[in-house]
């Protein structure tokens, strides 16, 4: 077995994070099932987004639940790497915009 810091069957326990706090748990299960229901949407197109956001929040867990899911629902291989390219794009654009905050200081302290 491949040895990882994340251990991929703690997926399948995540369910038991109400056993420590049922009221937020549930909550928050409630909220996640109603997120990923069809609405404006499609759930293939909620698939894609949160296999973006799971590579952008750097998420193994997550990498591994929506590269599944996005199969289950005919997404490509395609489609998931240009989603992913997306979320990529959007994250080092997030970062290099927060430059002009380095340079506006610099430029205030070196007057």
């Amino acid at each position: 077995m491949e040895k990882t810091y994340y251990n991929p069957s703690d997926l399948k326990k995540f369910t038991k994070i109400t056993e420590w706090s049922e009221e937020l748990g549930n909550k928050f299960f409630d909220y996640y099932g109603k997120v990923f229901e069809e609405g404006a949407l499609t759930a293939r197109e909620k698939s894609l987004i949160a296999l973006a956001v799971a590579h952008v929040v750097k998420c193994p867990y997550c990498i591994d639940a929506y590269t599944k899911d996005g199969l289950q629902r005919g997404i490509t291989k395609e489609e998931m790497m240009e989603a992913v390219h997306a979320g990529a794009a959007i994250e080092s654009g997030a970062t290099l915009v927060h430059g002009v905050q380095m340079m506006n200081k610099y430029e205030k302290l070196s007057m």
